[in-house]
């Protein structure tokens, strides 16, 4: 007769518990990316909507702005006025892209050395001729003789060798004698040992916490999207938010009346 005890399930596994786990953080980082992703669409296509919708009214309203303080300081031809007028304008004017701006100037490394000196008014330095020593020549000469890929009998070897040269090409190129050198003695050590495989646990901790760090990186992102004014303007009317974007119209357009008022009055006493 079997007693209880024998009848009960073995506790699980360390691994097991580990698994669960993963599990459990994989369906919840899906749900939240779900999340995140549902506010990030209907963000931007309010966002959209808003430009669509608003857009002409607030560069109506940035345009009037301009002309009354531009008739303004007209009239009276104080300074301040004349700043004011000028600041107004500035507002209206569209701003080049970034791209635009920096087209053929720079790259991911930043300003291209011909750019760097017509913005210094310095002289674009031609490339130094590079004469590496007989040092050089000679541990380039061994290194090429020993680390060639054609020396290699397997692809891993061959893919070892060819990235091994590109090193020394390069530092030969610029005639570093010293950096031909390390990698002579890199090569004369031999390649590195194999890494020890990671055990089962130890996958799945790395997988537990790289769901973490995605976790946090979300999490950021839908600060960052709830920080938005859009979204600031998207709660305020999370059911009807078309009925938001006509109330902002209104008051808008009595925005732009008043404004026209206000120039045409200036105009007529001009």
């Amino acid at each position: 007769m079997t007693t209880p005890e024998a009848e009960q399930s073995p506790p699980p596994r360390p691994e097991e518990r580990l698994e669960q786990a993963v599990r459990a953080a994989e369906q919840a980082l899906i749900d939240f990316e779900i999340a995140v992703e549902t506010f990030r669409v209907e963000v931007e296509n309010f966002s959209r909507l808003h430009d669509q919708k608003l857009g002409p009214m607030y560069a109506r309203l940035d345009e009037l702005d301009a002309r009354i303080a531009e008739a303004r300081a007209a009239r009276t031809g104080d300074p301040e006025d004349i700043r004011i007028a000028e600041e107004a304008r500035a507002r209206v004017m569209p701003i080049p892209g970034v791209e635009e701006l920096l087209h053929g100037w720079m790259d991911g490394h930043g300003l291209f050395p011909e750019a760097a000196a017509m913005l210094t008014d310095q002289a674009v330095r031609p490339p130094e001729r590079v004469r590496p020593s007989e040092e050089a020549r000679k541990l380039y000469r061994e290194l090429a003789r020993k680390a060639h890929p054609d020396l290699a009998q397997e692809e891993g070897e061959r893919m070892r060798r060819e990235e091994f040269i590109t090193r020394v090409n390069a530092a030969y190129a610029r005639g570093d004698e010293a950096l031909l050198r390390e990698l002579a003695e890199e090569w004369a050590a031999g390649p590195a040992p194999a890494e020890r495989a990671p055990s089962r646990a130890e996958e799945l901790y790395a997988r537990l916490e790289w769901l973490a760090q995605r976790k946090e990186l979300l999490a950021l992102v839908a600060r960052e999207l709830e920080d938005t004014a859009i979204a600031s303007m998207l709660r305020l009317a999370p059911e009807d938010p078309d009925a938001l974007l006509d109330e902002i119209a209104e008051k808008l357009r009595v925005d732009v009346a008043e404004r026209e008022a206000e120039l045409a009055g200036l105009l007529g006493q001009g």
